[in-house]
């Protein structure tokens, strides 16, 4: 049987060049490492075949997947009750997602840690550092495309956020919502981006970091007193690799192989244990019962985003990004050389640590605090109406509250504050800006077509239109 197998491997290799390709790839020398450091060395091939494991099931969930606002909640559901192994096949594409953010975090920690972006290694750091941001694309565009309340609202709130962002805004809100609010336009636009786009970017650069590991080396383990010097750091690995290395197959891939299976059985026992994310009731703006917390590895995001003073909202919106880029993509360059150990960089260590503390900390603090709309807001006080309000208007205050309007909007210190303010909004806008506000919505905030009777849109206008920012003005106005 074994001679039948090496003559059959013989002729497909003969035609193929298989050995050929990955022979050089599967034999070359890399450091001889044991113990819990190699396990660690294991990282970056866990990323590789949690990224694979994603794309296996995507597939297979995007054969009964309908990406359209009439058929996508549905259709998860048939996926979920119905289709063969679909139940399993949903949960392990969440845990599969949960696992990648983890590893990649995990690598870039261990990366940092141990000073392997210094020279020659600096482009893996930055083909590196692009995919741990394409592995948070991946995940958050995948949230929505369930197109239940939770993720309608949680992609609401990042776009109230969005459009916060100085002199771009407006601009990055459309690009993100494919349009003005949340409808079917945007749940294509996630589609895309989730099936297409960004798997092809993640290709792309995992082929090209792959290569630069090959091209250069694994990194040696780090040790006091070992200086990475660019002039002479090549000679020097190249001896090193000679006279201690191992081939990669098997003497270090065994690891890759047991860690990955690990990776694996994990996935797969959440997605039988747990199941997949529950779905609420499909989006409907007019239905308030819903938790917009985005999957878990986001929370921290969006708490920092709400937690931010009204004051510094602007710089550390656009600030916080800017110094996190500066972070990865500037580190390599300038400290691409000297020790590597990191108990000669302590400041290395206490960065991951503060970084830990801080997602930590801030991860709390989004489960703990009123950072998304508050939903649950009280209706405004009879003190804002005045005395003998018309009962038009007093309705529309009403509906103001059970809409959702409240949620977001503020009117004389009343309301949340993740849309304009509506205190002068009868002074600012005409009848038909309301109008045409709230039936098509417009940068972040759903559209009210169809969701309003028109008695339900007669009472909003005309209670917006009493809002003159005292109540002197409304009752000059009435």
């Amino acid at each position: 049987m074994m001679g039948l197998l090496k003559r059959l491997w013989a002729v497909f290799d003969d035609r193929t060049g298989t050995s050929k390709l990955f022979g050089g790839a599967l034999s070359h020398p890399v450091p001889n490492t044991t113990g819990w450091v190699g396990w660690s060395y294991a990282l970056g091939s866990a990323v590789l075949f949690a990224f694979i494991l994603q794309v296996v099931t995507g597939i297979a969930l995007a054969t009964a997947y309908i990406p359209s606002t009439a058929n996508a909640f549905d259709s998860l559901v048939f996926i979920t009750e119905q289709a063969t192994a679909g139940r399993l096949l949903r949960g392990m594409h969440n845990f599969g997602a949960t696992a990648m953010v983890v590893l990649v975090g995990l690598h870039m920690a261990q990366t940092f840690l141990v000073g392997a972006y210094k020279y020659p290694r600096e482009a893996n750091w930055l083909t590196g550092s692009v995919l741990l941001l394409l592995t948070m694309a991946l995940s958050f565009t995948g949230q929505l495309l369930r197109w239940d309340q939770i993720a309608y609202w949680s992609v609401f709130v990042l776009a109230q956020q969005v459009a916060r962002t100085p002199l771009i805004g407006t601009e990055l809100t459309q690009l993100v919502l494919a349009g003005n609010t949340v409808n079917g336009a945007t749940l294509s636009r996630f589609y895309a981006f989730h099936v297409f786009f960004i798997p092809a970017l993640v290709f792309a650069f995992l082929a090209l970091h792959l290569w630069l590991v090959l091209h250069h080396g694994v990194s040696e383990p780090p040790e006091a007193g070992r200086p990475v010097d660019p002039k002479t750091y090549r000679a020097w690995y190249h001896n090193f690799v000679e006279r201690t290395g191992v081939p990669f197959w098997p003497d270090a891939a065994w690891r890759d192989v047991v860690f990955s299976l690990g990776v694996l059985a994990a996935v797969v026992a959440l997605a039988v244990i747990v199941g997949p994310p529950h779905l609420e009731q499909p989006p409907d703006p007019t239905i308030l019962e819903a938790y917009p917390r985005p999957d878990w590895y986001f929370v921290w995001i969006f708490a920092a985003l709400a937690l931010i003073p009204p004051a510094f909202e602007d710089l550390v919106i656009l600030g916080a990004p800017l110094a996190l880029g500066a972070l990865l993509f500037l580190l390599p360059f300038v400290a691409n050389k000297g020790e590597r150990a990191p108990q000669r960089r302590p400041w290395a260590i206490a960065v991951v640590l503060l970084a830990v503390m801080m997602i930590g900390t801030l991860y709390v603090a989004g489960e703990r605090a009123p950072w998304s709309p508050e939903f649950a807001a009280p209706p405004l006080p009879a003190q804002l109406l005045g005395p003998d309000p018309p009962p038009v208007v007093a309705r529309g205050a009403v509906l103001y509250n059970q809409k959702g309007c409240e949620a977001c909007h503020n009117i004389g210190g009343y309301g949340g504050a993740y849309g304009p303010e509506l205190t002068e909004a009868g002074e600012r806008l005409t009848r038909e800006q309301l109008i045409i506000r709230i039936l098509n919505g417009g940068e972040g905030m759903p559209a009210y077509a169809g969701k309003l009777t028109a008695e339900e849109l007669e009472a909003l206008v005309a209670f917006l239109e009493s809002r003159e920012g005292t109540e002197v003005g409304a009752r000059e106005r009435r």
